[in-house]
């Protein structure tokens, strides 16, 4: 038994001196993986951490050579500044109406075009999402003269109202939400129809939460494109007092182009909606990759 047993324990020696080399390269490679990782991420924040930075120096602070990462004597001064140079509140309002409304009609439509595309069968379906799906290759400049002429003929030019219908309805947003709602086995629906229950209730009460990880990163990628146009607002709004951040923080920093401090300022509070929507949905954009992922 003792001859055995020392027997075995010579065999199983190799093997865990084999193994050895494996878990060392294994965690060195782990290491330069989170190493190369932490680069990436710092090249990415570096540019934010600097306009943060920028925006509570004074102006000579930040013309100083060399330059000084953090404030030595933070200050206020420039958001101050920017808020009573500027009808900076009113271009927030209406980046936020827009975004918001923007985002809502969007998460709407598409939970319902992208549940009915997976779910039910009409004429035409087949050929119906081909062709939503072909929008998707078209280029924003091709619509911009039909979409300008559309909104002079019904008079929303000039009004938040131009900005807010043509997100209303996104081709991408019905075919993320389809694919989510493909998955969702038939028998559940089935199953709640048996019990009485109409297409609303099914929708609102069954897929909604089933799709919730997809709606929250839809919703997320829709107020950040939204929240960032430029193109559009340009061409049907002339209004200063009815432009969106994006439009104003261009005249604000061309009018204040020697004034860094105020740039940095306008630029800051400009990100912090952005920023917040991000951390609050953050979750649940991960989540909606993952899934995607295993689909």
């Amino acid at each position: 038994m003792a001859h055995a047993v020392q027997t075995a324990t010579r065999v199983a020696q190799p093997a865990v001196s084999r193994r050895r080399p494996g878990s060392r390269t294994k965690i060195v490679g782990q290491w330069l993986l989170v190493a190369a990782f932490t680069i990436g991420a710092l090249a990415f924040i570096a540019p934010l951490l600097l306009m943060l930075s920028a925006s509570f120096k004074p102006i000579a602070e930040i013309l100083r050579v060399p330059p000084t990462f953090l404030p030595e004597a933070p200050t206020l001064d420039s958001y101050r500044t920017v808020l009573e140079t500027a009808p900076y509140l009113a271009w927030y309002r209406n980046s936020l109406v827009v975004a918001t409304a923007v985002t809502g009609f969007c998460l709407v439509t598409s939970g319902l075009g992208g549940y009915i595309f997976a779910k039910f069968e009409f004429p035409l379906k087949k050929p119906l999402f081909t062709v939503i799906l072909a929008t998707m290759m078209i280029p924003f400049p091709v619509l911009l003269i039909p979409q300008y002429l559309i909104a002079n003929k019904l008079g929303l030019l000039n009004s938040l109202w131009a900005l807010i219908l043509p997100g209303v309805v996104s081709a991408f947003g019905i075919f993320l939400v389809r694919q989510f709602v493909a998955g969702i086995p038939n028998d559940l629906i089935e199953a709640a129809r048996l019990d009485g229950a109409s297409e609303w209730a099914i929708f609102i009460r069954i897929i909604v939460p089933l799709v919730r990880p997809a709606l929250a990163a839809l919703g997320v990628f829709t107020f950040l494109i939204s929240w960032n146009d430029y193109l559009w607002p340009l061409v049907a709004i002339n209004d200063l007092e009815k432009s969106t951040i994006p439009l104003a923080l261009t005249f604000f920093n061309s009018t204040h182009a020697t004034r860094y401090d105020l740039v940095m300022a306008s630029a800051a509070m400009a990100v912090v909606p952005v920023l917040i929507v991000f951390i609050i949905f953050q979750r649940h954009i991960v989540k909606a990759l993952v899934l995607a992922g295993m689909k």
